[in-house]
């Protein structure tokens, strides 16, 4: 079921070609020739500019160029004559035929029109990944529903996706926490509040050591002695790990978030030390004043490898070390260990790592010191942004403290409750709750969702709860509209009631071509990790619906044209369940 820009595509290359031969020219083969979605839609329904990008290099004027390729073109009833504009851009308007009868095909498909990949892959996602006896924070709003939201549009395109949270369960944090552990443990805020009471002791050693020199060499024999196995530390290990995932699970299932492994830090220690010593024998890695660290080979060009960092104007060694001179182990040493893992027990053809943006150069040295050991998975940094306040900088509570992540879910859902009690104060109290948990939660990612992953953005609760703009309440609101369509109707939200799409307005057109081009949105989701591009077509989806819902009546409607506008309501309300579904955000049957 070829999309409308699939088959634009090939014909388009065609009459290029085409057009290229007839002048005696020859068409460069790196040449990328395509069509976009039209941004004003009074020029038309797709458009390229293939024309001016190659009239040029084939030294011919590019709307002269424009005019031999509209002459070589073949529609074949897809569109309308195709028209140049301004320089050389080529229009294109999809035929009213081929549109009803595009509809129909999407109506008629389980999947929207959507095809799964020809060739799936196994995809592991690495995302959240907070650390043990911490409650999460603002900052894992990002990189938690990102990654979510990639793993879920991945599955739907066909691809084998697992999930793993590789939490922070190891580490220097640990001898703190066992000696906060005996000696300020408060049992009763432990039952009462496992995160926060952990929280608080590891806070109270951690400022105890400024103070005390002498609580540091403490905190380290703690750490070694669990490093070492002794059974004491390690169930205090234990509980402390146990605890902090019943915790961190009701975040996840509160955003409706699931993993197919936990894989944490811990989980890869007996593999440590023979990765290095293979790693040293290799001649990969080498000792350098007791570390072992893994230099430049001079592969690269200066400023593109990670191994080597400007000084004064000179290039100088940044190894990626991978065992300190105490014999410790570092993240590098981890990430290197699980990426063995996850190929040789999931055979990943990809692995995302869904991680802020200042990882950057830790990833890269991690990635470059994989392909020299010969790996040929696709691994991919998807880093992001940060969430500013309204002053712009790092949002924080007014005492100073990261705000935390089940805090911000609780006053969404409390400030969605009341909304839905001022539009809906006759509705039973369990019913308004679980309308404001759909908003108040969908509200949360949907606004991390539709920025750019590596835009900075405030967070500002009145825009992202309102009911107009783009927001998920706007596109929750419009699909429940629909819903009251149908229960006025009597009629069921079945798009197939109609055996043929009646279009007689711009409106109902306009409507028709957002919803199938929804299969040609979804794959670009994942080219270059941009669930804002999702985001935005819903938004685009409900203006067109509104349009459309103001301009053409359909309860007062009759015949065929009723039933073609109760089919376009009903795919509507489809791609919106779909749609938001992917990115993890409820559709509520009232607001």
């Amino acid at each position: 079921m070829p999309t409308f820009s699939h088959q634009l595509n090939d014909r388009l290359r065609s009459a290029v070609e085409k057009a290229a031969t007839g002048k005696g020219l020859q068409l460069p083969p790196e040449v990328s020739i395509f069509v976009s979605s039209a941004k004003d839609p009074r020029f038309g329904d797709y458009q390229s500019n293939a024309a001016m990008m190659l009239g040029t290099r084939l030294k011919m004027n590019p709307r002269e160029f424009a005019g031999e390729v509209i002459r070589s073109f073949e529609g074949g009833g897809l569109v309308e004559p195709p028209e140049i504009a301004g320089p050389g851009f080529i229009n294109f308007r999809i035929s009213t035929d081929a549109l009803a009868a595009r509809f129909s095909e999407v109506a008629a498909s389980e999947r929207l029109g959507v095809e799964p990949a020809e060739k799936p892959d196994t995809i592991v996602i690495d995302f959240s990944a907070p650390n043990v006896a911490k409650p999460m924070h603002v900052g894992h709003i990002r990189g938690t529903i990102i990654g979510d939201c990639l793993g879920r549009v991945a599955r739907y395109l066909g691809h084998h996706v697992i999930t793993d949270n590789h939490i922070g369960d190891w580490g220097t944090q640990f001898g703190m926490i066992i000696h906060g552990w005996k000696s300020f443990l408060d049992e009763a805020a432990l039952a009462a509040d496992p995160l926060a009471e952990l929280l608080r002791i590891y806070r109270k050693v951690n400022s105890s050591q400024k103070e005390d020199e002498s609580l540091r060499e403490i905190c380290k024999a703690e750490l070694v002695k669990l490093q070492g196995g002794n059974e004491e530390n390690l169930e205090i290990w234990r509980q402390c790990v146990g605890l902090s995932i019943d915790g961190l699970n009701l975040i996840y299932e509160r955003l409706d978030i699931r993993f197919d492994h936990w894989l944490g830090e811990s989980y890869y220690n007996d593999a440590l030390a023979p990765l290095v010593e293979e790693l040293l024998r290799e001649g990969i890695a080498q000792e350098s004043d007791g570390a072992i660290g893994i230099f430049s080979d001079g592969s690269l060009e200066p400023k593109e490898d990670p191994f080597l960092v400007q000084k004064d104007g000179q290039w100088t060694a940044l190894p990626c070390l991978i065992r300190k001179s105490d014999g410790g182990f570092l993240y590098a040493t981890t990430d290197l260990a699980t990426i063995d893992y996850r190929i040789r027990e999931f055979t990943a053809d990809r692995i995302w790592y869904v991680v802020g943006a200042p990882q950057q150069s830790h990833f890269d040295q991690v990635f470059a010191v994989a392909r020299r050991r010969g790996v040929d998975a696709d691994l991919r940094f998807v880093s992001f942004g940060s969430i500013l306040g309204k002053d712009r900088k790092m949002l924080r509570t007014r005492d100073g403290e990261t705000v935390q992540l089940g805090g911000v879910l609780e006053e969404a859902v409390d400030r969605a409750l009341a909304v839905v009690e001022e539009k809906n104060p006759e509705l039973p109290a369990d019913e308004k709750k679980r309308i404001a948990e759909m908003i108040g939660i969908g509200a949360v990612k949907y606004s991390e969702l539709s920025q750019h992953r590596m835009t900075d953005y405030i967070f500002d609760w009145d825009k992202m709860l309102s009911l107009q703009g783009n927001t998920a309440p706007y596109l929750q609101n419009a699909a429940v509209r629909i819903q009251a369509i149908f229960r006025k109707s009597g009629e069921d939200a079945d798009p197939s009631v109609a055996t043929t799409l009646r279009i007689g307005s711009d409106g109902e057109r306009r409507l028709a071509l957002v919803l199938c081009s929804f299969a040609e949105i979804l794959p670009e989701v994942l080219h270059d990790f941009r669930p804002n591009l999702l985001a935005n077509y819903l938004f685009d989806l409900a203006k067109a619906f509104h349009g459309f819902y103001e301009s053409c009546p359909v309860l007062s409607s009759e015949g065929e044209v009723k039933a073609s506008r109760l089919a376009l309501c009903a795919m509507t309300l489809r791609v919106f369940e779909q749609g938001l579904g992917l990115m993890g955000i409820k559709v509520p049957a009232r607001m």
